[in-house]
């Protein structure tokens, strides 16, 4: 299976006091907000580190899910938060914070099936920068 999404920005002014607006294909987003304020202190609209984390929460609980159904198992919940850590002018972690409630499963085949997401999840195979997992069986 092949296929594109398509995401835009667009930015007036400096880094700093200009501002702008990121819109998804699906229209999820659709020009919402993204500002110096926004990224770097407490504003109203979105940041690049927050859509990168919902992006990889959401492609890594989905990718769980999978391994979880390959291996014979069907998971009642899968809560993910993704920690973004900005640093030095960049991206220096990600923390995935797992808890699941799966019915049947060992503790031992839980955190097998949690690596093989982390490692096989396509957002996780993207990022050059350290993803690290804790998971939680429920």
């Amino acid at each position: 299976m092949k296929f594109t999404r398509n995401a835009s920005a667009n930015w007036k002014g400096t880094g700093m006091e200009g501002s702008g607006t990121i819109s998804t294909q699906s229209t999820t987003l659709d020009k919402a907000q993204l500002s110096f304020k926004t990224r770097f202190a407490d504003g109203v609209g979105t940041n690049p580190e927050e859509l990168l984390g919902a992006a990889h929460a959401g492609c890594f609980s989905m990718k769980l899910s999978f391994v979880l159904n390959e291996a014979g198992f069907t998971a009642d919940n899968i809560d993910t938060v993704a920690k973004v850590t900005f640093e030095d002018g960049k991206i220096t972690t990600i923390t995935l914070d797992l808890t699941a409630t799966v019915p049947g499963i060992t503790e031992e085949q839980f955190q097998e099936a949690a690596k093989n997401a982390k490692e096989n999840c396509p957002i996780s195979q993207a990022l050059n920068s350290e993803i690290i997992l804790d998971a939680k069986l429920a």
